[in-house]
């Protein structure tokens, strides 16, 4: 097996988001109006209404905004609990045909690892300048976005939050897939997009850290000995394949197979996580750093 390298030029000139290549955005924008008119008319809020489906509030908001799909499983309980008598079971065949487009909805660059992780079993990843995509608010994935250089229109900015948003879907399968997140603690402090922003990023990354499946570790700016000075990178333990590495620098990703490099990356991954505050203590420092905002 071998690294397979790319260049991300071409998305770059032809971005393939799901509103340019199949049209989704729209459906998806027009069954979170609709959820939310049920909604507000059964007289419920976001966090009850999200109680009774089996998701958090902010899930909830994303789906009534359109930027996340809203699942055949949630479709069929909300139409009972929301009395829709079959509004929103009746556009299911629409949206399971869009979630199998899903699979091919990226850039041919990006297809690949998409692929993977939306497959995986196991998710790991190391960020050191910014929140990982998964663990990104919409407001941080927007900031994100329009600071990037050179500068996207507000149309491209928004369709790729869209695609963002919507890859964090891996969220809710079942079963979930293990995750583990290993943030440099200067991530914690860079205020993206502003404090009111970077506010909601660090409350954000303490809900995700609450799930059984999700594991965040902060690495502490003051450790002497780092174990990775070579950049950011992700793990994936696709379904009944070998794991798998991914690396973007500068605009040009790599999705890595070679097995002897994916070892060299988990093995300084695992001594990373040893080094690492824990889960716990990670919290603790988030909310500290919450409290001083």
């Amino acid at each position: 097996m071998r690294a397979v390298a790319c260049v991300t030029e071409d998305a770059e000139r032809k971005p393939e988001t799901p509103a340019e290549e199949d049209g989704t955005t729209g459906l998806f924008t027009a069954l979170g109006k609709m959820l939310k008119r049920l909604r507000e008319r059964a007289g419920l809020t976001q966090r009850q209404f999200g109680e009774l489906v089996g998701y958090g509030p902010d899930a909830i908001s994303a789906m009534e905004r359109g930027v996340r799909i809203t699942r055949p499983e949630l479709l069929r309980k909300a139409d009972e609990i929301l009395n829709a008598g079959g509004l929103l079971t009746d556009a299911i065949p629409e949206v399971e045909a869009a979630m199998k487009k899903a699979r091919t909805r990226h850039p041919d660059w990006y297809r690949g690892y998409a692929a993977l992780e939306g497959e995986a079993v196991e998710l790991h990843y190391y960020a050191n300048q910014g929140v990982p995509g998964l663990l990104q608010t919409m407001e941080y994935a927007q900031a994100m976005f329009s600071r990037r250089r050179p500068l996207l229109d507000e149309d491209t900015i928004n369709k790729r939050v869209a695609d963002r948003l919507s890859r964090q879907q891996v969220f809710d399968r079942w079963p979930a897939p293990m995750c583990s997140y290993v943030l440099e603690e200067v991530v914690l402090d860079r205020p993206i997009g502003g404090q009111t922003v970077h506010q909601g990023q660090l409350m954000h990354l303490m809900r995700v850290g609450s799930m059984r499946n999700v594991e965040i570790q902060v690495m502490p700016t003051g450790i002497e000995d780092h174990p990775n000075m070579g950049g950011a990178f992700n793990l994936l333990t696709p379904q009944k394949h070998p794991q798998v590495a991914y690396t973007e620098v500068q605009g040009h990703p790599r999705l890595i197979t070679d097995l002897e490099e994916v070892r060299k990356i988990a093995d300084r991954y695992g001594i990373m996580r040893a080094v690492a505050l824990p889960p716990a203590e990670s919290r603790a420092l988030i909310e500290k750093k919450l409290g001083e905002l």
